[in-house]
């Protein structure tokens, strides 16, 4: 995986699908049947998505209607992935595309574009791909690394999460991408007793709210906080000096 560049164009995606092969490769014989997306330039949500649901060409497995709870009749109206490909692939292109277990994702993808011609390039030709599964294995060797877990870890309110769904999970994976490379307003340690590890959590605040008064300190408050920041460099470094 190659190193992300914070002013490229990210995209988040996920997918449900109808369900999973399990004596073969996962995606063969099934299909997607929904896709989220959403934008990150310069590490902001942009509010542009991408969503759709698709009309797969094979019933959903039981299996995979419990998890995200998408049924064939609520398909039945829905477009082809054929119908939405190249407006996908438009969304996409040029980006560095982020998933969580990325293969799974990709897998579908490539088989959706395979189903479609042997001259459809694979995704991975079109997008540099970032697994956060694989990101969050080398942050927490050992341990569980499910978007739940991760959400968790990272004190990203997931309560909304009650099924799968590809756009709701791209939009949590964003926030959770965001903290794993850097992203940073409030800090929450570990007590030490649980799954956590020192990290920040993101929140998001309306773009219409008012602008917030700016309060600057006296002369005499800040001749007092260089005091109190001497006394404190007679034992230790500061790093807090104006």
């Amino acid at each position: 995986m190659k190193a992300t560049n914070t002013n490229q164009r990210i995209i988040v995606f996920d997918t449900e699908t109808t369900g999973m092969n399990m004596t073969g490769p996962h995606y063969e014989g099934h299909g997607i049947v929904e896709i989220g997306a959403v934008e990150i330039i310069n590490r902001k949500l942009t509010g542009n998505t991408f969503h759709v649901y698709i009309k797969p060409d094979r019933t959903i497995d039981p299996e995979a209607i419990a998890v995200h709870g998408i049924t064939d009749e609520f398909l039945r109206d829905k477009p082809a992935y054929a119908d939405i490909h190249q407006e996908f692939i438009d969304f996409i292109d040029g980006a560095e595309l982020v998933a969580h277990n990325a293969s799974f994702d990709t897998g579908f993808m490539d088989y959706e574009f395979h189903k479609m011609g042997a001259s459809i390039a694979k995704i991975e030709d079109i997008c540099q791909v970032t697994d956060t599964l694989e990101m969050a294995k080398r942050l927490f060797p050992g341990k569980r690394n499910n978007l739940d877990i991760l959400c968790s870890r990272y004190g990203i309110d997931n309560s909304h999460r009650t099924l799968h769904g590809a756009l709701l999970d791209a939009e949590i994976l964003a926030d959770v991408y965001l903290m794993m490379t850097g992203g940073q307003t409030s800090l929450r340690l570990s007590s030490g007793n649980d799954d956590s590890t020192t990290a920040t959590s993101i929140r998001r605040l309306a773009t219409d709210r008012k602008v917030l008064k700016v309060i600057n300190a006296t002369a005499d408050e800040l001749t007092a906080h260089q005091d109190r920041l001497d006394l404190i460099g007679k034992k230790t470094d500061v790093i807090w000096r104006l």
